[in-house]
């Protein structure tokens, strides 16, 4: 009789993503769009891989500090041996940290990396304020 002992692979982090990855199925959605988001004192700076897709086939939607990300991958009816790309729609709605303002917002693809330029509203970004001295 033989005995296997494994290690206890649990990995929290990985865990969190497959929770994130069961509620996006379960929303209708396939696939997740991961981003990472940088702060400035004068914008949000949001980055996402969008490989294969066009300017026409996202939607930006962005109401005070939500932003809204929809798009989807074609689905082709070949058969794989594997298939790890992206398909099928996503959408991913992130709050940010303070209120955007909407009308000066930037969005580019370049080589396959939306990037999005998100100016605060002026009443989000920190005030100098002077103290008189008598």
């Amino acid at each position: 009789m033989n005995y296997y002992i494994t290690p206890n692979t649990y990995n929290p982090r990985m865990a969190r993503r497959m929770m994130a990855h069961a509620a996006n199925c379960e929303s209708g959605h396939d696939y997740a769009l991961a981003v990472n988001i940088n702060s400035t004192d004068d914008e949000f700076v949001l980055s996402a891989l969008v490989p294969g897709l066009k300017a026409e086939d996202l939607n930006i939607q962005i109401l005070e500090d939500v932003v809204t990300i929809e798009g989807e991958y074609k689905q082709d009816d070949s058969e794989y041996l594997m298939r790890e790309l992206p398909h099928g729609s996503f959408r991913r709605s992130l709050r940010l940290p303070s209120p955007v303002d909407a009308k000066k917002v930037e969005a580019r693809i370049e080589e396959g990396v939306l990037t999005l330029r998100l100016p605060k509203a002026e009443s989000a970004k920190p005030r100098i304020i002077k103290v008189a001295a008598k």
